[in-house]
C-alpha cells in the first residue's frame, strides 16, 4: 500500500512539474520596412538547430528557450538576429527586416558610326595620354642603345687561320649593292594626313578582298567600323599607303578581325 501511494505521488509530481520545463513556443511577425508582411521567411533556432519558415502574412512560430538565438534569413535582405529573454510569454515578437541595396552594374553604351568620317575618325582615335606614351615608346625603340652589347663568339688568339681573309666575295658584293639601291630607291615612311588616310581606306574597300567580312554579316557600315579599328591599331595607310599591296593588306586585316571579332558581337559567330 505504501509503494502504490509513492507511484501515485511521483506521478502527480511529474505532471506538475512538466509545464515548466516542456519547451516555450515564441510566435510574432515579420515585416519591412513599409510594415508589410513578408512571407517565405526563414526562422532559424541556431542554438537548437530548429527551423520555421512566415506564412503569406509574415506570421511565424517556432520552439525556443530563453537565450536561444534566433536568425532571421530572407533573400535580398539583411539578416535579424534575435536573443529570446524572459518575457517572451508576455506579448509576440516583431521582427523587421530591411531590404539589402542592390548594385545596379554600369551600362557602357557602344559608339556606332555616324557616317561623318572626321567626327568618326577623332573618336576611334587614342586618346592624349595613349598617343603620348605611343609616341615616346616609338622613340625609344628607335634610339640608339647606350652601350654596344658583347659578341658572342670565340677571341681571335684562340681561331683557327681565315683562309678567307682578304677574299671579296663578288656575289655578295653585288647583293649588297642591290639592296642599297632598293633602300634608296623605296619610298620614306611618313605619317599620313586626314586626307590621305581616307583615300588610303577607300582603295582598301575597292581593291582588297574584304569577303571575309561579309561572311558575318557584316554591311557597308559595319565594315566602316572594322577598317577605322584595325587603321587605328595597325596604322595601315602610314605603312601602305605608298606601296600598295593588297595581299599583305589582306593579310593585316585578317589578323587585326581575329582580335577585332573578341570585342564585337558579330552574327556569324
Amino acid at each position: 500500500m505504501k509503494n502504490l501511494f509513492i507511484k501515485i505521488f511521483i506521478v502527480a509530481l511529474s505532471l506538475i512539474a512538466s509545464p515548466n520545463f516542456a519547451q516555450q513556443k515564441v510566435f510574432g511577425k515579420i515585416s519591412d520596412d513599409q510594415q508589410l508582411g513578408l512571407p517565405s521567411v526563414l526562422v532559424f533556432n541556431y542554438t537548437k538547430n530548429i527551423r520555421s519558415t512566415s506564412d503569406l502574412y509574415g506570421n511565424f512560430s517556432i520552439e525556443a528557450d530563453e537565450n536561444d538565438e534566433l536568425r532571421f534569413v530572407k533573400e535580398s535582405y539583411y539578416r535579424t538576429d534575435k536573443i529570446i529573454r524572459k518575457e517572451i510569454d508576455e506579448k509576440p515578437m516583431y521582427v523587421v527586416l530591411l531590404r539589402a541595396e542592390t548594385l545596379i552594374p554600369e551600362v557602357e553604351i557602344e559608339y556606332r558610326p555616324t557616317g561623318n568620317l572626321e567626327r568618326d575618325n577623332k573618336h576611334y582615335n587614342d586618346s592624349k595620354k595613349v598617343a603620348k606614351l605611343k609616341s615616346s615608346m616609338e622613340e625609344y625603340m628607335k634610339a640608339p642603345m647606350p652601350a654596344p652589347l658583347p659578341k658572342s663568339e670565340i677571341p681571335k688568339t684562340f681561331q683557327g687561320h681565315d683562309f678567307n681573309a682578304g677574299y671579296v666575295n663578288p656575289i655578295k658584293v653585288i647583293a649588297e649593292a642591290v639592296r642599297l639601291v632598293k633602300k634608296a630607291s623605296a619610298p620614306q615612311i611618313t605619317a599620313p594626313t586626314y586626307n590621305e588616310t581616307q583615300d588610303f581606306l577607300k582603295r582598301v574597300k575597292n581593291e582588297v578582298d574584304l569577303s571575309f567580312l561579309t561572311k558575318y554579316g557584316m554591311n557597308e557600315e559595319g565594315i566602316d567600323h572594322f577598317l577605322y579599328y584595325a587603321e587605328r591599331v595597325n596604322r595601315l595607310s602610314k605603312r601602305f599607303r605608298k606601296t600598295f599591296k593588297a595581299m599583305e593588306i589582306e593579310y593585316e586585316l585578317r589578323g587585326a578581325f581575329n582580335e577585332y571579332s573578341k570585342l564585337n558581337k558579330l552574327s556569324g559567330d
